[in-house]
């Protein structure tokens, strides 16, 4: 569900003006802040979800990249051993004739 329109940011902004302005027209000043607090909370949640998800995308980035320098290195590794195995077997052959 995209609640959010395709706007400008000023115009974004405007309009919570507005809705903030039709909200307490008619609103004690108890109710107002019951309301202000009402969305502050809901507007931190919404925060701490949208940064939380960019921690898990970040650490997911993150363990691919290890993997794929672990990767590598191991690949390295099985090259010196495949050239060294190689070699062990050119000199046997050499033994052998």
């Amino acid at each position: 569900m995209k609640l959010i329109p395709n706007t400008t940011p000023k115009i974004f902004s405007l309009s919570a003006v507005l809705v903030g302005y039709l909200l307490i027209d008619d609103m004690t000043a108890n109710e107002q802040n019951a309301l202000g607090n009402w969305l502050m909370l809901v507007g931190q949640l919404v925060s701490t979800n949208a940064y939380y998800a960019a921690v898990v995308a970040e650490r997911k980035n993150s363990n691919q990249k290890d993997l794929k320098e672990d990767n590598i290195d191991t690949l390295k590794m099985l090259e010196k051993m495949v050239k060294a195995l190689q070699s062990e077997i050119e000199t046997l052959k050499k033994d052998i004739k």
